[in-house]
């Protein structure tokens, strides 16, 4: 019975109460919850992993422009390796792995 009654106590406490209520309504009613902020949490750290790949993606690619403007020998390399290109007196052999798996 003395256990009872604490329980009948401290659920009459006007201040517990309110204060219960409070806590419901902040984390788990409002439009900002937790469980709200936990997936802003996960979505905000996604993005940061994004823009830390594109920032890299960024620097490499401003490599490659600074160096195919100042090397013409890499140039030269970018634009067979990408474009297939030649010059006139050439010809290009390109092969395909065979893609079955038969090893002879």
């Amino acid at each position: 019975m003395p256990v009872i009654r604490k329980i009948l106590q401290l659920i009459s406490n006007k201040y517990l109460v309110a204060i219960l209520v409070f806590a419901v309504v902040v984390l788990i009613t409002d439009h900002n919850n937790i469980f709200e902020q936990w997936q802003r949490k996960q979505e905000l750290q996604e993005l940061q992993n994004k823009k830390a790949y594109y920032e890299q993606e960024i620097a490499k690619t401003k490599k490659e422009i600074s160096d195919l403007s100042n090397n013409t020998a890499a140039l030269e390399k970018y634009a067979r390796e990408k474009y297939f290109m030649k010059k006139d007196n050439e010809d290009i052999f390109i092969t395909v792995p065979d893609s079955t798996g038969v090893k002879n």
